[in-house]
């Protein structure tokens, strides 16, 4: 299962730089994960400051 953003995210961008497989993308207003391509490694959920990335 991916990991999902959810909208306590306030676009600080800590999880870009986290990701292995580059699945995360600046969406609207928060950051979104590409479910395809996540590889529920779980290093963004470790990263956000704001607890906002969990797992599906």
């Amino acid at each position: 299962m991916a990991h999902v953003i959810s909208d306590e995210c306030v676009s600080c961008g800590t999880c870009v730089s986290e990701c292995p497989v580059d699945a995360i993308s600046e969406g609207d207003g928060k950051y979104v994960i590409d479910a395809d391509a996540c590889v529920d490694c779980g290093s963004c959920e470790a990263a956000c400051p704001t607890g906002a990335i969990s797992a599906e």
